[in-house]
Order: C-alpha cells, then sequence, then structure tokens
C-alpha cells in the first residue's frame, strides 16, 4: 500500500470526501432527470467526473475553514 505524508492529509480526505459526495449528488441528480434508463450509468459517471472536479478544490479549500467553525462552536466536555 502507498503511504502518503502526513502533511498532505488534507488533500488525500478532500480528495475522498469530494469524490463521495459527489457521486451520490449526481447520481440522484441523473435519476431525477432522466430515471433509471440503459444510458443511467454512462450519463452518472459523465456527472460525476464533472461534480467531481468542480467540487475538489472547493473542498480542499474550504475544509480547514470549516474545521475551524466547527472547533469555535463545540462546547467540549472534560472527559478523557
Amino acid at each position: 500500500m502507498i503511504r502518503i505524508p502526513e502533511e498532505r492529509a488534507p488533500v488525500v480526505f478532500g480528495i475522498i470526501q469530494a469524490g463521495l459526495t459527489s457521486l451520490v449528488a449526481s447520481g440522484v441528480g441523473i435519476y431525477q432527470l432522466s430515471g433509471f434508463g440503459p444510458d443511467f450509468m454512462a450519463n452518472w459517471f459523465l456527472a460525476w467526473l464533472t461534480a467531481w472536479a468542480m467540487m475538489l478544490p472547493i473542498v480542499i479549500f474550504a475544509a480547514p475553514h470549516i474545521q475551524r467553525i466547527v472547533l469555535a462552536v463545540i462546547r467540549w466536555s472534560n472527559k478523557a
């Protein structure tokens, strides 16, 4: 298995998160638009590639800011 340096963790997270989110969202969108016909898988794949390419930079750049917001609004307990 390839081991990626830890400083690349945010990028790896972004790739996986954007890929999964865009996969689900594009599948739902294509199904709503055209139903489950013979071209469904091909249309879904093309829609997913487009959505993933657009979401990846957004996720990578937004994730650190979102993490800071989450840390700011969470009330932490003193449990060990």
